[in-house]
């Protein structure tokens, strides 16, 4: 929390392992998390305290680097080492509700976050050696759109927050690449 100068104000202690990645929802009342222990924590602002609470912890069983919410009711989980996406959508819970195929490879690191583009309806996703744009249909379908292979799993990178440019490092080229989208 922002007074003065940043306090905390709330600490979540249900992850007892490493935790790779944080995504809120849309409205930013609902938060997801992912950890080397196999666990997906979906946590919940209350109304009334502003306290952040614990709703569902689901196991999984194989941990993940990336989570990320696609709207207030639906978030993508990708599974270390998968050609898989996993989809979870809201119905009193969050259950598992589909796989999405992807392109994948060895993979070593986890500092490239899953980023949903609301505005182009894109999801991107590093999973081991490739970066996957996956697009979100009419109907809510996800779809693997296209892989950009780079040789390495060592990729870092993020999408520009309209969704315009995919800026990339990776240790193979060891330069900076920038990537516009272009319409199809």
């Amino acid at each position: 929390m922002k007074k003065n100068e940043w306090i905390c104000q709330q600490t979540i202690m249900d992850h007892n392992d490493e935790v790779y990645q944080l995504s809120f929802n849309q409205q930013q009342n609902r938060l997801v998390s992912c950890s080397y222990n196999g666990l997906i924590l979906i946590i919940e602002q209350s109304e009334q305290n502003k306290e952040w609470i614990v709703k569902q912890k689901i196991k999984v069983e194989q941990y993940g680097y990336r989570v990320c919410f696609i709207d207030d009711n639906m978030f993508t989980f990708q599974p270390y080492g998968k050609e898989q996406m996993c989809v979870y959508e809201m119905n009193n819970q969050f259950t598992k509700t589909k796989d999405i195929t992807v392109k994948c490879g060895s993979d070593f690191t986890c500092l490239f976050p899953q980023q949903y583009i609301n505005a182009k309806f894109m999801l991107v996703s590093k999973n081991g050696e490739y970066v996957n744009i996956i697009r979100k249909k009419q109907n809510g379908d996800l779809l693997t759109q296209y892989s950009i292979h780079f040789g390495t799993n060592r990729i870092y990178g993020a999408m520009s927050d309209d969704g315009q440019y995919l800026v990339t490092w990776d240790e193979k080229s060891k330069q900076i690449q920038i990537r516009r989208y272009q319409e199809q």
